[in-house]
This record gives C-alpha cells, structure tokens and sequence, in this order.
C-alpha cells in the first residue's frame, strides 16, 4: 500500500524558512518522479514542484521558483520541499505526491497518490 506522510509544517512570519519532509512507503520509492501540490484557504490545488527518480531533473512553479527547493534522498525514501523567504501568499495544505512512475508529468494536480497533507501558515 501505497503510503506518503508529510510533515515539519506550521505557523512562520513572513520572510521566514520551513522544510517539509515528506516520508514515502509501499513503493519502489527510487524508481519515481515525486511532487510537492498545495491548496491555498478556499483555492483549488496548485502544482508546486518536481523531481525525477535520480533527482536529475527539478522543477517548479513560477509562484515559487527562486524560494523552493526539491530534494530527495533516495537511501531514506524522503522527498523534501525547502522553502524560504515565506509569504502570506504560499499559506496553503501542502500535499506531497506521486504516480509510482519513472515518467514525469507536471503542472497536474491530479496525481494517483497523495499524503494527507501538511498546514503551512505565514502570517504575522
């Protein structure tokens, strides 16, 4: 079974720093392209980032491209998202993802896996 907990989320002031971890199980964790989505208070869901299976390839949204970064560590089965310089604006339900696919998609939401979720708030 396929298993993605996320965690590290919480309350920051703007300008501030917070790295979500995101624990993965139940599949061949180094074989897959891995995602960070977000759902902003009363938005839809919003693609953030990705990383292929080698950890090659990164990419991420305009929103937040500069202030986010992927990273994983293939030994641990962890994805991360390091994010820096908070803004009221990334306050959202974040949301580690994956299809259980060596091929990417991006800029999609609707990824056949999805942890439960992680609140980050930034706010003063």
């Amino acid at each position: 079974e396929v298993e993605l907990l996320e965690s590290g989320g919480g309350l920051v002031q703007p300008g501030g720093s917070l790295r979500l971890s995101c624990a993965a199980s139940g599949f061949t964790f180094y074989r897959s392209y891995m995602y960070w989505i977000r759902q902003a208070p009363g938005k839809g869901l919003e693609w953030v980032s990705a990383i292929s299976s080698g950890a090659g390839n990164v990419y991420y949204s305009d929103s937040v491209k500069g202030r986010f970064t992927i990273s994983r560590d293939n030994s641990k089965d962890m994805v991360y998202l390091q994010m820096k310089d908070l803004k009221p604006e990334d306050t959202a339900i974040y949301y580690c993802a994956t299809d259980v696919s060596m091929s990417g998609r991006l800029t999609t939401v609707d990824y056949k896996y999805r942890g439960k979720g992680i609140q980050v708030t930034v706010s003063s």
